[in-house]
């Protein structure tokens, strides 16, 4: 795991030299400590049980066991890698996000765009941390009109997914947010938000009014200060209903 030597990585891609290239361009960065590789995702899932590796850069086709399928195994482990989708074809990314990704980065991986994923991944490792007693995410970041801003929590009414980044939107408007999604909603899961579809996350103190179609069941939540009606996607609906206690 993570510690003053830096993170453990595993890039799992079919290629060698993409791998090694991948490797390349991680190692010039500071944060990083070992490197590791694997050349599918049987290989992978032994590291990964073995050696508990901080951070996974995934490739998502692959012979057998593509990247998206092993992403949902990994799901199920207690402290899963963070990981970083590597692929050609952008229209993966809601899929990736859907399956908790903390960024994906489109081949051939650049420099600058890999550092970005690399800053994300160290909000969301710092977010994995325990929090000191009685420590609690009070306000994040926002931007509006080129002017950066401290938004408190308690003012947001909900979150919106826009690519690798989000939306905090309050009374007042939209903010533009240098997080993904995922890592706002590992940081707010204390503070009474909820993801209720892979591109919304709501305040539950905000929802005004539920609306659930009498046929599809489909769930409809309306939020009192944006006035916002949010859609709840049918793989939440289950949990979404459980906390806002629907039968």
């Amino acid at each position: 795991m993570a510690d003053q030597q830096g993170w453990n990585v595993l890039i799992v891609d079919d290629e060698p030299p993409i791998r090694s290239e991948l490797a390349y361009l991680l190692g010039q960065d500071e944060r990083v400590g070992t490197i590791d590789e694997a050349g599918g995702a049987t290989e992978a899932i032994e590291k990964i049980l073995a050696d508990k590796p901080d951070v996974l850069f995934l490739d998502i086709q692959m012979p057998g066991t593509s990247g998206v399928q092993l992403a949902d195994i990994l799901n199920n482990l207690k402290k899963p890698p963070v990981v970083v989708f590597v692929t050609a074809f952008s229209e993966y990314a809601a899929e990736a996000f859907e399956l908790n990704a903390t960024d994906y980065v489109l081949k051939p991986v650049e420099q600058e765009r890999l550092a970005k994923a690399l800053d994300k991944i160290d909000a969301t490792l710092a977010a994995r941390k325990p929090a000191p007693s009685g420590a609690a995410t009070r306000r994040i970041q926002g931007e509006r009109n080129g002017k950066r801003t401290y938004l408190s929590v308690s003012d947001i009414s909900y979150i919106e997914a826009k690519a690798d980044y989000s939306f905090a939107y309050t009374q007042s408007g939209g903010y533009l947010v240098n997080e993904s999604i995922s890592t706002l909603e590992q940081r707010l899961q204390d503070e009474g938000f909820i993801r209720v579809h892979r591109s919304y996350l709501v305040n539950i103190d905000d929802v005004r009014d539920i609306e659930v179609a009498k046929q599809s069941g489909l769930i409809q939540l309306t939020l009192e200060r944006s006035g916002a009606c949010i859609p709840v996607s049918r793989r939440r609906a289950a949990t979404v209903r459980k906390q806002l206690g629907l039968n």
